[in-house]
């Protein structure tokens, strides 16, 4: 394979995820899973602007989803890809820990999914016990 051909999926790749919104969707979904409603209640996107990247970035294969009733859940096909933005965070003068902070996979308790509900009630119930 030739340089051209070893650099073309690179440099298509960094395209596709150099807008800034699909930067904060990956990291939003980090290591764990998100549904739109999350990804709106977090990132204060509107759902049809959220769903637009994810659907691109589903396109190229960054994503999977998983199917719970009405929601659809997306997390990263390969975490490798969170490697190469702490990575370009690194070269751009962030620190590992600040962009550490930005990946999120806490449940938010605005966040209407049965994902969120579901913990958001396992950390009310472990405070309410003092577990937590």
């Amino acid at each position: 394979m030739n340089m051209k051909n070893m650099i073309k999926p690179i440099s298509h790749l960094l395209a596709n995820i150099s807008q800034p919104a699909r930067l904060q969707i990956l990291l939003a979904i980090g290591e764990g899973e998100a549904c739109v409603c999350h990804l709106e209640t977090l990132l204060g996107y509107r759902q049809a602007y959220i769903s637009q990247h994810l659907m691109a970035l589903r396109k190229i294969g960054l994503l999977d989803t998983r199917r719970e009733g009405r929601y659809v859940f997306y997390r990263l096909q390969d975490q490798k890809l969170l490697d190469l933005m702490r990575a370009a965070g690194h070269v751009a003068g962030i620190s590992p820990g600040e962009l550490d902070q930005l990946i999120s996979t806490n449940p938010l308790p605005q966040c209407c999914c049965p994902d969120c509900v579901s913990k958001t009630n396992n950390e009310i119930m472990l405070k309410e016990d003092g577990l937590l």
